[in-house]
């Protein structure tokens, strides 16, 4: 889904990067540029494996921000719905058509629970996670007054440590508690194990979610006996998709990094030994920067620093090449080691950004290039929507 057509008249330098059917040389930087054939390949491998292993993939809105890359992760990565993690990046996604949202955070503050029960009112299903008994009386007096649905899963901590309850009496009296409240519907469990998503070893990230599977599935055979049926055990991320989906236990996967891929997640390793971005999958995502000093001899300034990225993974890398290294960043300046003085002014180079989610957020527009040229541009939907 393409909406393209409204932005390319729009003033390019201005109020957007690039227009479509420019050559990828005329795009100002630094923007996001998005390599359309990998991002394709990327999400129709996880459409293949996630069916393989016989479970649902609600896709991770909260990476890219876009109902762009949403709408087409739905119609052609088999995706059942989105999660956020706001209620406003939700109410973004819903008013761009997304009908299947899940706020896998709690949401307690009465303003947000409020607009969170009229998310229904958008043509959307509205699903998100409780880990307090007293969270769901504000839920379910909220749906009254709108005359909506939430429903809710309860929060395992499962090894984060940061939201959650740990045991399963807690588990179930949230559950029983929001089976009972009018306007709530009890729907099953949320259990991501995020705090091993970067561990580089394998084996270290199968013992870690060896021993979250082990508390789901002591949960969902507690909720079983209290005859609540669990509709969504999601959880699931770009480093343990294939643990939680094979596990017999989770029936949903919420991969976010897999699309496009940033230079802290690629470097884990898979079961073989081999990075993740050497084969799993591939760098769809990059800053686009541009050579604007070289006044130096041995190093290129280039014009994408702090504000064009997030580097709390680390510094980007430069994608394609080993001769040159992105060594230090300010507000607006990257500097780059160029021993050899290969670089010119003006060169444009591609950028792995450290940690794509974050450096997303401080973009307004995507850029899709495929063979040298614009395809489209994207806006992003939920960009600064973090109430």
């Amino acid at each position: 889904m393409n909406h393209h057509q409204s932005f390319q008249y729009r003033d390019v330098g201005y109020d957007v990067p690039a227009a479509v059917g420019m050559d990828e040389a005329d795009i100002q930087t630094p923007c996001l540029v998005v390599d359309l054939d990998a991002l394709e390949r990327n999400v129709a491998k996880m459409r293949n494996l996630a069916a393989e292993m016989g479970v649902r993939h609600r896709v991770h809105g909260k990476m890219h921000k876009s109902a762009d890359v949403a709408h087409y992760q739905i119609a052609h990565g088999d995706a059942c719905g989105i999660c956020c993690q706001k209620v406003s990046e939700a109410e973004a996604f819903a008013r761009a058509g997304v009908t299947d949202i899940l706020v896998s955070n709690q949401v307690r503050d009465p303003a947000k629970i409020d607009r969170l029960a009229r998310l229904p009112k958008l043509g959307a299903r509205a699903i998100c996670c409780v880990d307090d008994i007293e969270n769901v009386a504000g839920l379910s007096a909220a749906t009254q007054r709108h005359g909506t649905e939430i429903e809710c899963l309860v929060e395992i901590d499962c090894g984060a440590g940061r939201c959650g309850v740990t045991t399963t009496p807690e588990v179930v009296a949230i559950a029983k508690a929001i089976d009972a409240a009018p306007g709530l519907t009890f729907s099953g469990l949320q259990a991501y194990q995020g705090a091993m998503q970067h561990l580089d070893s394998y084996e270290d990230r199968k013992a870690k979610i060896d021993i979250a599977v082990a508390m789901v599935r002591d949960a969902v055979d507690a909720l079983k006996e209290e005859g609540l049926a669990c509709d969504i055990v999601g959880g699931g991320g770009t480093g343990s998709y294939y643990f939680e989906g094979n596990s017999g236990v989770y029936n949903e996967l919420q991969c976010g990094s897999y699309a496009f891929m940033d230079a802290d997640y690629g470097r884990i390793l898979d079961k073989d030994g081999n990075r993740i971005d050497q084969g799993e999958w591939e760098n769809a995502l990059f800053i686009l920067t541009s050579v604007m000093s070289h006044a130096k001899a041995d190093k290129a300034i280039c014009d994408a620093g702090l504000k064009a990225q997030s580097v709390d993974s680390g510094l980007p890398v430069i994608f394609g090449r080993d001769d040159v290294e992105y060594v230090k960043c300010s507000d607006e300046h990257g500097v780059i080691a160029d021993p050899d003085g290969l670089l010119k002014v003006n060169d444009k180079l591609r950028l792995v950004p450290g940690h794509c989610d974050p450096t997303c957020n401080v973009h307004d527009w995507y850029v899709g290039v495929r063979n040298g040229k614009v395809e489209t541009v994207w806006p992003i939907t939920a960009r600064g929507k973090a109430y």
